[in-house]
């Protein structure tokens, strides 16, 4: 694994979280999880974001998470945490243990207790910053009714608060924008399902769901994109696409961790308030991710 490589190149996997029956915190299945991910040729996880299920863990509970992952990451594979809270100084603390746990970035939502302004988003972006790692902002318009607009990033990017943004807003101009506005901020595609359109625009990073259900065809794909070879992205890009689609979806946990569980790994349950896929809903995502395994996508 090249050591070159900014920690947030790359296709950094969003990972989800394993529970037991009792809904605890499963840490052997998940540091499984990390290490399977590292060898199918992945470059690093994104622990404690949403497909995480960050909001209804315990600090502890997230700390836990995070050393996991360390000790499962090996050399060179990046370990990114997601900081989002409620406040600046949760956050803070949360990429203050990033930090000392050997995390090499963290992945920050901005405030998202109420709609905040932009003042309070810089000063969000400023607290955790000062904690020490690279921080890549989180823009997550729809869940967290804060916009993380192209003018906003640069210029949190030109006060030195962000090395990249997770772009999740699923607006594909948003891109050409961010290059023009801050051409040394990192855009990271954040919505599986359009992979291809922000690899085309820029992209020097993937913060994934789909490549912990197929994680060598999911690397495939995002290296064609971000190359721009289009023969060989379309198509894959368009077999995949009825998976990919729900990571972008109200379900998207649910859904892929039913893709774990369909190719033997952990997935399982979600903890409350998110409930199993009601019938139709995992009919739908189960035949969908069949298909694929039964063609020998992985």
């Amino acid at each position: 694994m090249a050591h070159h490589r900014p920690p947030w190149h790359g296709v950094i996997v969003a990972t989800s979280l394993p529970f037991d029956r009792n809904l605890a915190v499963d840490l052997g299945a998940y540091g499984d999880n990390v290490a399977w991910l590292a060898e199918q040729g992945l470059h690093g996880v994104a622990p404690n974001g949403s497909l995480g299920e960050y909001q209804t863990l315990t600090y502890e509970e997230r700390d836990r998470v995070v050393e996991t992952a360390v000790a499962h990451a090996p050399d060179g594979f990046t370990v990114m945490p997601g900081v989002g809270a409620y406040g600046a100084l949760e956050a803070k603390r949360h990429a203050l243990f990033a930090r000392d746990a050997g995390c090499q970035a963290v992945m920050c939502l901005p405030p998202n207790a109420y709609r905040a302004d932009d003042r309070a988003v810089l000063e969000h972006f400023e607290t955790v910053a000062s904690a020490g790692l690279p921080v890549t902002a989180y823009n997550n318009p729809v869940d967290t009714k804060v916009d993380l607009r192209p003018e906003l990033l640069a210029k949190l990017h030109a006060e030195g608060f962000i090395a990249g943004v997770k772009e999740f807003s699923g607006d594909v101009r948003r891109c050409y924008a961010l290059n023009e506005l801050a051409p040394g901020l990192d855009l990271i595609i954040g919505t599986d399902d359009t992979l291809l359109e922000v690899g085309i625009a820029g992209a020097k990073g993937w913060v994934a769901g789909y490549p912990q259900v197929f994680p060598r065809t999911c690397l495939a794909l995002y290296n064609a994109s971000v190359a721009g070879d289009l023969g060989t992205a379309l198509p894959l890009y368009r077999r995949l696409h009825p998976v990919l689609r729900w990571d972008s979806r109200t379900e998207f946990v649910q859904a892929i961790k039913l893709g774990q569980d369909l190719i033997g790994r952990t997935g399982g349950a979600c903890r409350p308030p998110r409930q199993a896929l009601d019938p139709e809903t995992e009919a739908t995502v189960r035949a969908a991710t069949q298909a694929l395994i039964d063609a020998g996508v992985n």
